[in-house]
């Protein structure tokens, strides 16, 4: 029985902008959830989350179009909506996030594999940003774990501390359309 062979890059990257298109509607879902939760703070900070996942796909966007490959752009996946308190958004943004970090794994192997050392340096800036992103995202849930039921002390946390980079990085690649 033979395996069926590996994804290529392209196919890989063309499946990601699909993954970061989700993600950010994922993250309007949950700024929505929060928003109605007059939670005016996790609210602004997810809306500002899904548009740095709206850039990251139209980053991949315009270097499929630098690299001259065919692209169709993807709908997107389910999204969650409903949610008890607080720190399952937050939860599931984490969980999305480590989801995404393996993804961009992938995407850095196949290239690899394939000896495409153009794609492999394109997707050494995601990497870096996966870092970051999972890193913030462990830090608000930690936040949130701790408040239980005071709601309010993520909020606070929020208008005291930076989380994340806020998507300003000037290294980042350039972005169809400009970024948001």
């Amino acid at each position: 029985m033979s395996r069926a062979p590996e994804p290529s890059f392209v196919q890989l990257l063309t499946e990601q902008v699909r993954h970061e298109f989700t993600a950010s509607q994922q993250y309007i879902a949950i700024a929505v959830w929060f928003d109605g939760h007059d939670l005016p703070r996790l609210a602004t900070h997810f809306y500002l989350q899904s548009v740095e996942e709206r850039n990251h796909a139209m980053m991949m966007v315009q270097y499929m179009l630098d690299r001259d490959w065919a692209l169709t752009v993807p709908g997107v996946d389910e999204v969650r909506n409903e949610f008890g308190k607080p720190h399952e958004p937050i939860a599931l943004a984490l969980e999305q996030e480590k989801s995404v970090t393996a993804q961009i794994e992938a995407l850095f192997r196949a290239a690899r594999s394939e000896g495409d050392v153009l794609g492999e340096q394109f997707m050494l800036w995601f990497l870096k940003e996966q870092v970051e992103e999972v890193a913030a995202m462990n830090t608000l849930l930690t936040i949130a774990q701790r408040a239980g039921e005071d709601w309010f002390q993520i909020e606070d946390h929020l208008a005291r501390e930076a989380v994340g980079d806020g998507g300003n990085d000037a290294s980042a690649p350039a972005t169809a359309g400009g970024a948001l």
